[in-house]
């Protein structure tokens, strides 16, 4: 470089610290995917593995948050379509066995009558959404977990009004599985 020479700015990529920023809210869409505590946090290994490869090519913010989220889902189809392929499969279905992991409950400290009801309550909730299609699911935990329809959209490879039409049925879905607890 000649002293007096303009280098042209580049904005920086995303850095590891910045992705990691999201783990939590990846695993929380992950075990809800996957139904499991181990196979969720191998699914977030996984997502950072592939993210980690071309993470300075992607700007810190929203779009490295939906960047993420996207990963995130292919890497469980990925794994999905596999699992399909195998003809063994390595685990049997352990949906109505699966509890929570040790210390994932340490929130529900006190009264254990408020802990049985929110353990009914929130199995109910995991069993309907559950009933959801893969890719209904998927549009309520995303909104849930706050993102917008567009960072939605961006994620799950379809418009804003896919992802519109998808939650609205979901949400429907759900009231009429959860109707016992509307007044």
């Amino acid at each position: 470089m000649n002293r007096g020479e303009i280098v042209p700015l580049r904005e920086p990529g995303a850095t590891p610290a910045d992705a990691l920023a999201h783990a939590d809210a990846l695993y929380h869409l992950a075990r809800h995917l996957t139904r499991h505590a181990a196979d969720a946090e191998d699914l977030v290994q996984e997502t950072y593995a592939r993210a980690f490869r071309a993470l300075g090519r992607i700007a810190a913010g929203p779009e490295l948050r939906a960047w993420l989220f996207r990963i995130l889902r292919n890497a469980f189809l990925d794994l999905q379509r596999r699992a399909r392929r195998s003809p063994v499969d390595a685990r049997d279905d352990l949906d109505g066995l699966a509890g929570a992991a040790p210390g994932e409950e340490a929130w529900l400290r006190g009264d254990a009558e408020l802990e049985r009801m929110r353990g009914i309550v929130g199995a109910e909730i995991e069993a309907a959404l559950r009933t959801l299609p893969e890719d209904s699911r998927v549009v309520v935990l995303l909104d849930v977990e706050g993102f917008s329809e567009a960072e939605v959209g961006e994620v799950m490879g379809c418009p804003v009004g896919t992802v519109k039409s998808r939650l609205a049925r979901a949400r429907a879905a759900l009231r009429e599985r959860l109707s016992e607890y509307r007044r």
